[in-house]
């Protein structure tokens, strides 16, 4: 909980009952609509999943998963597999961030930064992962200011990334947590 004068930000799980709340965020903080998958899979992610509570109400939610670099499953691919791209070998592991934000009114108030601290505790509690990346989508100014001031870097951009919203590229960001001679440590 982080308490600053006279309110306090929260997390707490995202589960069967409130994960209509998500929903209804989702639709009002971000361009792009997801799919009930999506939110089927939010419920199975544990501490991966959050919603975040200004002074007990819900103003935002962060969701992410870790990804290992295995390329993309095709059983027709019968040559070595190359790592997915942004990943330096098959064995290495990043957390994604799938979605981070909260509602207009309560932002530059430190929700997102709560956000983003919870993502790098859950660092910590998976050694081997190397780093944490997200895609924003180009013109978005103010969330690429965010993660720049966090630490991230543009690493990529993505053309086409966005099937139904314009620009629909986006760039990937990236911020390293551990450098992989340090996760190989952690990991033995």
């Amino acid at each position: 909980m982080k308490e600053k004068s006279n309110y306090k930000i929260d997390l707490g799980d995202i589960t069967k009952h409130n994960v209509g709340q998500l929903k209804r965020l989702n639709t009002v903080i971000f361009p792009v609509m997801y799919n009930d998958k999506f939110y089927k899979d939010v419920l199975d992610l544990g501490e991966l999943a959050q919603l975040v509570y200004f002074n007990d109400i819900i103003v935002g939610a962060v969701c992410c998963r870790v990804e290992k670099g295995g390329p993309p499953q095709n059983p027709n691919n019968t040559h070595t597999p190359l790592p997915s791209p942004g990943f330096r070998d098959k064995n290495q592991k990043k957390i994604y961030i799938m979605t981070l934000g909260c509602l207009p009114k309560y932002r530059r108030l430190g929700v997102g930064t709560v956000m983003l601290e919870h993502v790098f505790k859950l660092c910590e509690k998976f050694p081997d992962v190397e780093a944490v990346y997200l895609h924003v989508q180009l013109g978005n100014d103010s969330a690429l200011e965010f993660y720049k001031k966090e630490g991230f870097e543009i690493t990529n951009t993505v053309e086409g990334y966005y099937k139904r919203i314009e620009p629909s590229s986006a760039y990937v960001l990236e911020k390293v947590i551990n450098s992989p001679k340090e996760s190989a440590a952690a990991s033995k």
